[in-house]
């Protein structure tokens, strides 16, 4: 039931693709394929919009539990997935084809990051729940819902 839809150009990799699977936008910039990374993109982790939300909740429980007032962790899937295999991915589960166009990297990019969720575990008994697949499927679901809605 929730989405982002940011007005001006996307600076999220999901919403980016969402609009240009909508026809919002004509293709995608992918910033840059000449990591050294396995298909040259940059590697990110990425999770789902619910699993971030049960981690916030799971680590306010945990602060209230023992009552201190600051807790900082890494919540993520701990697992990296290259622009290519998200494209991939959204056009594996929304049908649509997603055209894109390399452009020069962005300064400070790095060929990879992504969370150590092991803390997480260990405190809260929290991990990721959803795969790439599930994140595509919902943000387009809820694009196609956004698109109707606001053409009413």
């Amino acid at each position: 039931m929730i989405g982002e839809d940011p007005l001006g150009v996307p600076s999220n990799l999901m919403p980016f693709i969402s609009q240009v699977a909508a026809g919002k936008r004509r293709e995608l910039l992918v910033y840059g394929d000449n990591y050294p990374t396995p298909d040259g993109t940059g590697l990110r982790d990425y999770i789902h919009v619910d699993d971030l939300a049960e981690g916030h909740l799971a680590a306010l429980q945990y602060i209230w539990a023992v009552g201190s007032g600051m807790l900082t962790l890494n919540l993520g899937s701990g697992h990296p997935y290259s622009v290519l295999e998200m494209i991939e991915a959204f056009e594996r589960n929304s049908g649509k084809r997603i055209p894109y166009k390399i452009v020069g990297r962005r300064p400070g990019d790095l060929p990879e990051y992504f969370a150590d969720p092991s803390l997480a575990k260990k405190l809260l008994g929290w991990t990721a729940k959803c795969d790439v697949n599930r994140m595509c499927l919902d943000a387009w679901r809820w694009q196609k819902t956004a698109l109707k809605n606001f053409a009413s």
